[in-house]
């Protein structure tokens, strides 16, 4: 298969406009790794790109579910490469790229998940294990468990806690010992880069696009939500942007404290994603810094352009 590139780094970081503006370069077509993205309806709060965007470079993997259908990194992977295949097909190069470091994961890395289907009284248990004792006291019980899951999972990530401790304990197995790599390390034919910004600058930015988000409309996208029977307790409707703004439309919270909670948060999200990506293996950072837009897209240009000519002469 031809090459591949992979663009990761937290959100706000400045990936989609990157992705688009190399797209249009190379002549490539996007693949998204977004968990959140993955959900119709969920526009504004996920940060979705624009409909004139996508049409000037098509998307991928965007809009495939609505937000009440269960969708697995499983899923997921079926997904990818359907459009992995047919974009081989028709000779266009794919860029990869999204904030959901598992997603990636398993499809550069060629990680096969534990099928074992779920179990809703074990987990409804579990979370009520959660609720009562805390997620600290989940995880030291994953530790205890299946320490090698949980060096894996940040212990503040209470879904993949449950997760990994509900196979684990329906099967009788480690939830690690059951997950297995196709491969050691990436393919030759993956280029795989990072973005990074320093710290203060990348919190500003998050900090002014939820700011965007809400004169966008964010609180009205909830609404239409919650009215439509989406309810709050939907894997979807806890994503950020969703679980905050819920008690502003029922009435419960004020905008300005949901507001100030939602870019705690992100914040919060996009340290744990700078902490994933560190144990990945991106071949190479780009650390961006504001007004140097054009400086920094063509180093990255120049980079990708040598790397993927080097390919073709290996193929050659």
């Amino acid at each position: 298969m031809g090459p591949l590139i992979v663009l990761v780094g937290p959100t706000a970081v400045g990936k989609t406009t990157l992705a688009i503006n190399l797209a249009l370069y190379f002549g490539a077509q996007i693949i998204s790794a977004d968990s959140m993205q993955i959900y119709q309806g969920m526009d504004i709060g996920t940060a979705k790109p624009s409909v004139q965007e996508r049409r000037g470079v098509p998307h991928h993997l965007i809009d495939l579910v609505p937000p009440d259908q269960p969708f697995t990194v499983v899923d997921y992977q079926e997904h990818y490469n359907q459009v992995r295949s047919r974009l081989a097909e028709e000779g266009v190069l794919p860029l990869l790229t999204g904030g959901t470091g598992l997603y990636i994961r398993a499809v550069t890395q060629g990680f096969i998940f534990p099928e074992t289907p779920p179990d809703p009284e074990l987990r409804a248990a579990l979370k009520q294990e959660a609720e009562t004792y805390g997620r600290e006291a989940v995880y030291r019980r994953l530790q205890a468990l299946d320490p090698v899951a949980a060096r894996k999972i940040h212990p503040h990530d209470l879904k993949r806690t449950l997760r990994a401790l509900e196979v684990t304990l329906s099967t009788g197995r480690p939830f690690s010992a059951q997950q297995q790599a196709a491969c050691q390390g990436l393919p030759p034919n993956i280029v795989y880069i990072g973005l990074r910004r320093e710290r203060t600058e990348l919190y500003d930015r998050i900090n002014r696009r939820v700011d965007q988000m809400i004169n966008a409309g964010l609180v009205a996208e909830v609404a239409s939500l919650l009215a439509q029977g989406y309810g709050p307790d939907l894997q979807a409707m806890q994503g950020l942007g969703y679980k905050e703004l819920i008690p502003v439309v029922q009435g419960k919270t004020s905008l300005t404290e949901a507001v100030d909670l939602l870019k705690k948060r992100t914040r919060h999200y996009a340290k744990r994603q700078e902490t994933w990506f560190r144990r990945e293996p991106v071949e190479k950072w780009f650390l961006l810094r504001a007004g140097e837009d054009e400086k920094f897209y063509q180093k990255i240009l120049a980079f990708l352009e040598g790397r993927i000519n080097s390919m073709s002469n290996r193929v050659k």
